[in-house]
């Protein structure tokens, strides 16, 4: 084992091979020190562009979980309108069939004020785009 010839990093064997290993040395580290250089300038420009991805992202998360709680809410608002008509008037089940469908409407029309898409209503009565809220 003494004997033995190792090969270096390129695979190759033989005392040739083993007087470079120090110049490869030297290259290998001025190597990894440029690396190291870009690497470290990369990480401050990712680092701002991952934060303001993460904003969006999370924006985005809050922004579809309102729109989607305002959809639920219009459909059970009237189906909870739809099923007291007809328990107190009888009506049994006409109220709640027309008034889901309305609530259904009305979700989906406040999801589309959500979105900018439509345009609605501000507190002064007058109408309103995505622009003027």
């Amino acid at each position: 084992m003494a004997g033995e010839k190792r090969p270096d990093e390129t695979g190759k064997t033989g005392p040739e091979h083993q007087s470079k290993g120090d110049i490869h040395d030297d290259e290998l580290e001025r190597r990894r020190r440029r690396l190291e250089a870009a690497l470290a300038a990369r990480r401050t420009e990712g680092a701002e562009g991952e934060s303001k991805a993460r904003t969006g992202s999370l924006s985005g998360y809050g922004q579809a979980f309102k729109m989607s709680s305002e959809f639920i809410a219009g459909i059970a608002v009237g189906a909870g309108i739809g099923w007291a008509i007809d328990h107190f008037a009888g009506t049994s089940p006409w109220g709640l069939i027309v008034f889901l469908l309305l609530g259904f409407g009305s979700g989906v029309l406040n999801v589309l004020r959500s979105a900018g898409m439509v345009a609605g209503f501000g507190q002064s009565g007058r109408k309103t785009g995505p622009k003027d809220e």
